[in-house]
């Protein structure tokens, strides 16, 4: 469908996506209606930090903003902020906001985003028991963060060793609650596991794996333990849970579009409906590079299908498509990911763990396709390059550190 002639453009979501979107957008000559609705009373801003500097206190909450009130008003964008969008008619072509408001629209981009999965235990509902997902969340929990307090962490993923990194800097006790039988399980190899296992025991924090949570205890309405199926007692003063996310799809699967692990989208973002996009942890889309679908969580990730989005609804040429990237900081550790590394049948390890400076590279039928490197971005960047190309590597080559990497990439490239 062409919708270059749209003239009424909503977006739901106040997040990295529809920040994109809306810059994407106006730089690319619409000249039109924008308006966007968020269910939280702040600007759209970046979640990375909240876990990372801003937790900390390193991080003036004005810097979280992707851009100023001013530019909105200069830009001409509608934000409506504090409010839910509740339904949507996609005949009428209308979004039905809480407290009656109705927006008509020629094009709409859902970048509805995602959710902490809840943890279904007793005990969940005590004061002192948080997630990490928004503003709000970071602003309950920093004032509890003071050397000294017990910090029991529910779940060993980024969010989770992010936060513990965090809090162990800060002076707490912290305690690492994994039921998996490794930390990062879902999202890394065995040796990256090994190696984030070993640093943060070795800056002080407790890391329990193979370990089953039963349900909190409490004193006078705040949590005041975590209690393991064996009756383990672990005395909190704290709680985070991170243990995975929830696309907020609601919305759109009560309005019949596709759903797929997700909102469903071709690779310009498209959903069933085709003056309907959905962009970032809510979509799933086509991973090209992998042959594929699948729905990523990541900045990247938002900000190429809010990209590819804009182009769509202007009638411009699809944006290239890179191939999947993430990053995490822990302490001085700067983890930097190319690639999904899921159907490996390889894996070589460039470099030296114990010098904290390596990367592990993932290899499927002698193609590359993911990297983890830690404190090395020059394996990250040349990687995302090879896998992009389909690359087939021979494992010596990458085991040699002799070879600087963008000379093994070079080489690639010529084969």
């Amino acid at each position: 469908m062409d919708l270059s002639s749209a003239s009424r453009i909503v977006l739901i979501g106040g997040g990295q996506a529809a920040a994109q979107a809306i810059q994407s957008l106006r730089m690319g000559g619409f000249e039109g209606s924008i308006t966007l609705v968020g269910d939280e009373p702040a600007l759209p801003y970046q979640r990375p930090p909240l876990s990372k500097a801003y937790m900390k206190g390193e991080f003036a909450e004005e810097r979280l903003y992707f851009k100023p009130a001013a530019w909105y008003e200069d830009n001409k964008v509608d934000l409506i902020l504090s409010t839910r969008a509740t339904s949507l008619d996609r005949a009428a072509r209308k979004v039905h906001l809480e407290h009656g408001a109705v927006l008509d629209y020629d094009a709409l981009i859902l970048c509805t985003g995602s959710r902490p999965r809840p943890l279904p235990v007793k005990g969940a509902d005590l004061q002192g028991v948080h997630d990490l997902r928004t503003l709000a969340d970071v602003e309950r929990i920093r004032p509890q963060m003071v050397a000294g307090r017990r910090l029991v962490i529910i779940g060993a993923g980024y969010i989770g060793l992010e936060a513990a990194a965090v809090a162990r800097t800060m002076g707490l006790e912290v305690t690492v609650l994994e039921m998996a039988d490794r930390v990062l399980a879902r999202v890394t190899s065995p040796v990256m596991s090994e190696f984030y296992e070993k640093e943060h025991r070795a800056q002080g924090a407790t890391i329990l794996t193979g370990t089953r949570f039963d349900h909190f205890e409490g004193k006078d309405g705040h949590v005041s333990a975590a209690v393991l199926a064996d009756g383990t007692k672990l005395p909190a003063d704290l709680v985070l849970v991170g243990i995975g996310i929830l696309p907020n799809i609601e919305l759109a699967k009560e309005a019949g579009l596709t759903i797929d692990n997700g909102i469903a989208t071709d690779r310009d973002a498209r959903t069933s409906d085709p003056r309907i996009f959905a962009a970032g942890d809510c979509a799933s889309r086509p991973l090209v590079h992998y042959g594929r679908s699948g729905r990523l969580e990541s900045v990247h990730n938002a900000i190429e299908q809010a990209k590819l989005a804009a182009a769509a609804i202007l009638g411009k040429p699809r944006p290239a498509e890179d191939c999947p990237w993430f990053w995490s900081d822990q302490f001085d550790l700067k983890l930097q990911i190319a690639g999904l590394n899921q159907g490996y049948d390889e894996l070589v390890v460039r470099g030296d763990p114990d010098a904290r400076k390596f990367a592990v590279f993932y290899l499927r039928n002698g193609t590359l396709i993911a990297v983890d490197a830690v404190n090395s971005p020059p394996e990250f960047l040349a990687s995302k390059k090879l896998i992009m190309s389909g690359a087939k590597l021979a494992p010596g080559v990458l085991k040699d550190t002799s070879t600087p990497m963008k000379d093994i990439a070079a080489a690639a490239a010529t084969a």
